[in-house]
């Protein structure tokens, strides 16, 4: 489990990459929070807008999902760049409250079955709701969204 996540813009994987040492510079408009694994966020926010459900689907069908794709080459330190999948920035840009809400609910179930009491204690809609808007800027600048972890 990642402890730190920031989700970033970024023009490119090549500036994206760029990240890795020290995570997104300070004068980016970021979204932060805590404690969760950061590609199976992005798979399970991907699988709901093209398959939107309340549902929780299994986690098998969840692993079975294609998953984000590194921009840096993961090493042994524990540091991951991922791109969020440009259908996936395209759909957030583009959710209504609704939208979010339910994904919202979903990723919740999910988290909770797996972590229990163990989970992150963020805002999750919250989370989604700034990614969400760092997706419109993405989709208006013609920029990658992406996510650093540690």
């Amino acid at each position: 489990m990642a402890h730190d996540i920031v989700f970033f813009l970024a023009p490119d994987d090549g500036a994206a990459a760029a990240t890795r040492l020290r995570g997104p510079a300070p004068t980016l408009q970021t979204v932060t929070c805590r404690f969760i694994e950061p590609d199976s966020a992005i798979a399970e926010w991907d699988m709901y807008f093209e398959e939107p459900s309340v549902e929780l689907p299994s986690l098998e069908r969840l692993l079975d999902w294609p998953w984000p794709e590194w921009v840096t080459a993961p090493l042994n330190d524990g540091v991951e760049v991922f791109a969020l999948p440009r259908r996936l920035t395209r759909a957030l840009a583009g959710a209504g409250s609704t939208e979010l809400e339910e994904l919202a609910g979903r990723w919740t179930t999910r988290l909770r079955s797996a972590d229990g009491d163990d989970m992150t204690d963020d805002d999750l809609l919250a989370v989604l709701q700034g990614v969400a808007r760092l997706a419109t800027l993405a989709v208006s600048t013609g920029g990658g969204l992406y996510s650093w972890s540690f």
